[in-house]
């Protein structure tokens, strides 16, 4: 089976910190609607979110701060929806995947673009190897297949699932938002297959 490196929890805390300091949602609430419903949207926010002591591990900050990231995500889901109904989900998938895209811009991007060109195949490893890294902090996986065309994660148990009302969380953002990210930016299709809170992650190249 293949390894990747582990990421340790100081950075998966940075990771979900970073997260938590959400600028994207209250633009697009007040994009969409008015200044009203983005102060609404922060004290239902305001509401759920626990703090996070100094003097603990990075492991407890980063399962408090994961908590505190889910109670925002999937309030926003829900925010959204009843203010701006399936068209506003809509529009915020669109607007997610493009706020990852400005998010993960960067030179390395066009590096990228110029070994696809040459090899293909080195260029998807690359990418592969990143997101292997990168995905630990939102859940465990293991991944059992790698090869020059093909990633697989095993997701036995979803970290996101294990939290209740977390289902808009899963299915737009995990699996809309998140592909559609993927797909744009770094050309690489990433599919799932769920069966309850197991998944199978897949990435493939959309570029062949």
């Amino acid at each position: 089976m293949p390894s990747i490196k582990e990421m340790p929890y100081n950075e998966k805390y940075a990771i979900m910190l970073d997260n938590i300091n959400d600028t994207f949602t209250p633009s697009f609430v007040q994009k969409y609607l008015d200044n009203q419903a983005v102060l609404e949207l922060q004290r239902i926010w305001k509401e759920g979110i626990k703090p996070i002591p100094e003097d603990t591990s990075f492991e407890e900050k980063y399962e408090i701060a994961y908590g505190n990231w889910i109670w925002m995500a999937k309030n926003s889901y829900t925010f959204i929806r009843e203010k701006l109904g399936e068209d506003g989900i809509e529009k915020f998938k669109r607007a997610e995947a493009d706020a990852l895209k400005r998010k993960n811009a960067s030179p390395a991007l066009l590096l990228l673009k110029l070994i696809r060109a040459i090899s293909p195949s080195t260029a998807f490893k690359m990418i592969a190897n990143k997101f292997s890294y990168q995905l630990q902090w939102i859940t465990p996986f293991s991944l059992s297949e790698m090869t020059q065309n093909r990633v697989v994660y095993d997701i036995p148990r979803c970290k996101i699932l294990d939290y209740p009302d977390s289902e808009d969380l899963c299915i737009i953002g995990c699996q809309c938002s998140f592909p559609m990210w993927v797909a744009e930016q770094f050309r690489v299709k990433m599919a799932f297959e769920r069966q309850g809170n197991s998944c199978i992650a897949t990435l493939t190249p959309l570029d062949k």
